[in-house]
């Protein structure tokens, strides 16, 4: 069959490869990406669906607007501003189907093909398979424990002036970083020095361990005259309530998301009414903050036994910054002591072991670390951590 030319810029997902390993009775598994079904609001969902149906059931159940259930996008507004970002109208954002559909949108609206886009090294997979999708030639800037390196982006955005920067400042999939106070200020100074749209990404803020990070970069926009007309951030509610709501959310400038919702009719006319209703009811029931507590209560312990575990089963083969936030540790193997330095290889190793993990290289748009891995603590127990980082010292 002659499919679209497009689809010469992407492959299978080597993480997708993967899981199908995953099979094997026994094995702890690192791999997912997800949050724990077990911390969600089962009860808390339940009462936000009866009062979605006992307040507004023509609203949940009928056809809706295509930038979202107003309801929905005054609560979203008042969340964020909850959050810092304290000048956000819900008419200027628009609901998606997760912050997944807000990256096909920017890709959809903003990639011609041939178009730069600069992104992390490492960043989200799904990000790279889809702006190249739409013919986009991939930059990576290198990121270190406090995120991008801010010094080396300046470069790449004069050299290559992008179409747009793509970013997850805070606690990104799968590079766990926290960009610093001072690199989130110098990123939106470079964007209004270049006049470089810039990306930001957010769907893991919420999950910090400790200290709440630094304010989002739509939050700090206030501070830098002229950041926010350069500025588009994508938020979620998969990590934090649940992914099969499937609602997430776009802010940025009017123009381009007119041009995204346009799009968007095109793809599924709207985000599921029903879905929106019910995310709307559970945040103006003012449950958000009580859940968000126990679930950064839960990760945060799982995240210290795993680096713990880590530390004292693989000692100077590994190397990583403890998170302090999100649903990841991204490690580095160092050889040491002539033992294993490739991601690939241990992950075939481990999985023989009863243990998974996503070795590292796929999350790298161009020059891959191929010593690199991201192990994921939320859906596993103490114990069963405890257990896998202990087979994983027996594969290394």
């Amino acid at each position: 069959m002659p499919f679209a030319e497009r689809l010469n810029n992407v492959e299978t997902s080597a993480i997708r490869e993967l899981f199908k390993l995953l099979g094997k009775p026994g094995i702890i598994s690192f791999a997912g990406g997800f949050p724990d079904s077990a911390m969600f609001d089962v009860e808390g969902i339940r009462e936000a669906v009866n009062a979605a149906l006992t307040e507004e059931a023509g609203g949940a159940l009928q056809y809706g607007a295509t930038e979202g259930y107003q309801p929905l996008r005054e609560q979203l507004a008042a969340f964020m501003t909850s959050k810092g970002a304290k000048d956000v109208a819900a008419n200027e954002l628009i609901v998606t189907t997760g912050s997944q559909q807000a990256l096909d949108l920017l890709g959809k609206t903003l990639i011609s093909p041939g178009d730069k886009v600069i992104v992390e090294g490492p960043t989200f997979l799904a990000t790279i398979q889809c702006f190249r999708l739409y013919g986009a030639e991939l930059i990576s800037a290198p990121v270190d424990g406090d995120g991008v390196k801010t010094d080396v982006l300046e470069q790449l955005i004069a050299e290559h002036k992008p179409k747009f920067v793509y970013l997850i400042p805070t606690f990104g999939n799968p590079s766990g970083a926290m960009l610093s106070l001072e690199r989130r200020k110098a990123v939106l100074q470079m964007a209004v020095k270049h006049d470089t749209l810039v990306v930001e990404d957010d769907p893991y803020g919420d999950l910090y361990f400790g200290a709440a990070p630094p304010p989002s970069l739509l939050a700090l926009s206030a501070t830098v005259p002229g950041s926010r007309e350069r500025l588009v951030h994508c938020g979620s509610l998969s990590k934090v309530l649940s992914p099969g709501l499937r609602v997430g959310w776009m802010v940025g400038p009017a123009d381009l998301l007119a041009k995204a919702t346009m799009c968007k009719q095109f793809s599924d006319a709207h985000t599921s009414t029903f879905a929106q209703a019910t995310a709307a009811q559970y945040l103006k029931a003012g449950r958000m903050p009580a859940t968000l507590a126990r679930v950064r209560k839960v990760y945060a312990e799982r995240a210290a036994t795993m680096g713990n575990a880590l530390r004292r089963e693989l000692g100077d083969a590994i190397d990583f910054v403890q998170p302090q936030g999100g649903l990841f540790v991204w490690a580095r193997l160092t050889g040491a002591g002539g033992k294993v330095n490739d991601g690939g290889e241990l992950a075939k190793r481990a999985i023989e072991k009863g243990v998974a993990f996503v070795p590292g290289a796929p999350f790298f748009a161009s020059h891959p670390d191929m010593a690199t891995l991201r192990l994921s603590f939320a859906t596993v127990g103490l114990e069963k951590i405890e257990e896998g980082v202990g087979r994983l010292g027996q594969a290394v």
